[in-house]
């Protein structure tokens, strides 16, 4: 089963549009898994539509619920008896959180679950990534962070684990520490890379670093690291994007244009038509929010 994760980076109402959009492509373009903005139910309000759902959707909902309670049941069973049996653990944390998004428990639920196939996966990051997303969710911070840094600790290029703890930095308006981290990670990277070829992806935490940058009104300093990363790899969609919403976000829509342009004919076909929309619609400012990432699958075994 893929990994389904909500990278929802908290910033400055004008900027946080470039730091969202541009993260998620580039984890989308250079990470073996899939990531898709999904916020669980409990962390959106229910429309007047879902209130006034059908009798039938209801019942199948009811029906869901029920089936996935005992499946909940069934695993804790199963865990009382074995309490490393990885298949188990798995399956309750899917079911649970399959629970949140229909309204039902809530997000400490999945905490356990995860901190034991953490703890028997070390090797896997998604874990400690969804993990820290959770305990940000019910506010634990620093618990979130040390998830974060246990996998930097090991894997300092590890673009799930950047991206998250430069989204819950930037959540405690610690943009220079988030700075800080990205330019550490760029400075070792060619030692990182050199035991472990490949295991920095150098542009794609340069276009990080100039999100950050954008994300604080520092402009002048994010062009600049866009074009170090264009300059590095000219073929790459990432940085020219980037500097494209950028200018875009500053009024230089003219400066703009031929950069959207480029982007797009250097990214996969998948990604084009994101691109022409971003080229193309309107700027509107966004309301400030404090929203953790939320934790909705788990890793593929």
């Amino acid at each position: 089963m893929r990994v389904l994760e909500n990278y929802t980076t908290v910033s400055q109402p004008r900027n946080r549009w470039i730091v969202r959009v541009i993260l998620a492509l580039a984890v989308l373009m250079f990470v073996g898994v899939s990531i898709v903005p999904i916020i669980g139910a409990f962390n959106s309000p229910t429309s007047t539509n879902q209130n006034t759902a059908s009798s039938k959707g209801n019942l199948a909902s009811s029906d869901q619920k029920s089936k996935l309670q005992d499946e909940v049941r069934g695993y804790e069973l199963v865990l009382q008896r074995e309490p490393e049996n990885q298949t188990a653990l798995k399956g309750l944390l899917q079911a649970r959180l399959q629970l949140l998004s229909l309204n039902q428990g809530d997000v400490q639920s999945v905490i356990a679950p995860l901190e034991k196939l953490v703890k028997l996966n070390p090797e896997k990051s998604e874990y400690g990534v969804l993990l820290a997303q959770a305990k940000q969710q019910i506010g634990d911070k620093e618990g979130a962070a040390q998830a974060y840094r246990t996998i930097l600790d090991t894997k300092p290029g590890d673009l799930k684990a950047l991206q998250g703890m430069v989204a819950l930095l930037l959540d405690q308006q610690r943009p220079e520490a988030a700075i800080g981290l990205l330019q550490e990670t760029l400075n070792n990277a060619n030692q990182a890379n050199t035991i472990q070829p490949g295991s920095v992806n150098v542009v794609a935490v340069q276009v990080l670093l100039g999100n950050v940058y954008a994300d604080q009104k520092r402009y002048p300093q994010a062009v600049a690291v866009y074009d170090q990363a264009i300059k590095k790899d000219p073929k790459d969609f990432r940085p020219v994007l980037a500097k494209a919403m950028l200018l875009k976000e500053q009024g230089k829509t003219t400066q703009a244009k031929p950069l959207f342009d480029n982007a797009a004919n250097l990214a996969p076909a998948q990604y084009r038509d994101e691109i022409n929309k971003a080229a193309t619609t309107p700027l509107t400012p966004t309301p400030a929010a404090t929203a953790a990432p939320a934790p909705t699958s788990t890793p593929k075994p």
